[in-house]
């Protein structure tokens, strides 16, 4: 039986925030298309590494990754998540600066059917009667989105896929795990990778990034890639993942708009048919979201995270 607990405000802000910043990264990676996807992702892993270092050391959470640390179940689902979201950071990449931007946004509209499906089956999380309409009016607009294509849209597809499974992973880690440590000991994993890709471009005199002004770009690919990450995870322990999968359209929305209106992507008539549906169902959640909000409380199963 659906039990009914307190909003928490914070967590929404936090969801809020994190989708808002990803809806911008088209804006950003436009300017690093000098560089591969690889050799980017690459830098943005080490560079993020760094970031989650400092802000430690700053802000003295060394007793937090000790913590964590001794988890060893907590250890191993943060080092999967974060092979599992660099691999989406590569794809998203790619698709950016190879004109498939708008695609990437499909794949983000697609991504949070995905998640509250996995909330429902995997976490046993229950939505509102309004939020499954608005899942319902959003699997039209998908299937509309996919038929207009005319073929796989495997961009879309990878990317939502791996998100998805990437915010059931951080969600099975819990509130346990703080979001910064949390969020280094992801970054840790991928790093040996990263560096020794960089390692490779450099022997092999390939790599794009000199010391100049454009490397300082690449550099702050750490506080871009950590800042709405820290927020997601501080988010996805607060709040419902059905929900935070239909919050998440705010990022594909803004992303499809900078792919049709800055970056100047082609948007036929099915394209906006499936994109207006996608609309209607974000207009419900809202509308929905704000009544709960009044209330002050939102309806919802415990949620099941193992220990």
């Amino acid at each position: 039986m659906a039990k009914r607990q307190d909003i928490d405000r914070r967590g929404l802000l936090f969801g809020f925030g994190s989708y808002f910043l990803w809806g911008l990264f088209p804006l950003y990676f436009r300017l690093l298309s000098r560089s591969s996807a690889f050799e980017i992702v690459a830098y943005r892993i080490v560079c993020s590494l760094v970031f989650c270092v400092l802000a430690i050391t700053v802000t003295r959470h060394w007793r937090g990754v000790k913590y964590v640390l001794a988890n060893r179940r907590a250890v191993v689902v943060l080092a999967g998540a974060g092979l599992l979201v660099s691999a989406n950071w590569t794809l998203y990449v790619w698709g950016v600066n190879n004109g498939h931007a708008i695609d990437a946004s499909l794949g983000y509209f697609i991504n949070p059917l995905m998640s509250a499906a996995l909330g429902v089956i995997v976490l046993g999380e229950r939505m509102r009667r309004a939020q499954w309409v608005a899942f319902g009016v959003s699997t039209v607009a998908v299937i509309v989105l996919i038929v207009g294509y005319g073929n796989v849209p495997w961009v879309a597809l990878g990317l939502a896929t791996s998100f998805a499974l990437y915010g059931l992973m951080k969600k099975q880690v819990g509130a346990g795990v703080p979001a910064l440590p949390g969020l280094a000991i992801e970054t840790s994993a991928a790093t040996p990778f990263a560096l020794g890709y960089l390692i490779w471009l450099g022997v092999g005199g390939l790599n794009t990034v000199h010391l100049d002004g454009y490397a300082l770009l690449v550099a702050l690919a750490g506080p871009v890639t950590a800042i709405p990450l820290l927020l997601f995870a501080s988010a996805s322990v607060r709040v419902p993942l059905s929900t935070m999968g239909i919050l998440q359209y705010v990022a594909p929305i803004l992303q499809f708009l900078t792919g049709w209106l800055i970056i100047g992507e082609q948007m036929p008539p099915a394209r906006w048919l499936g994109f207006g549906i996608i609309w209607v169902a974000v207009l419900i959640f809202i509308i929905d979201a704000l009544h709960h909000s009044r209330q002050g409380s939102v309806e919802a199963e415990p949620v099941l995270v193992s220990s």
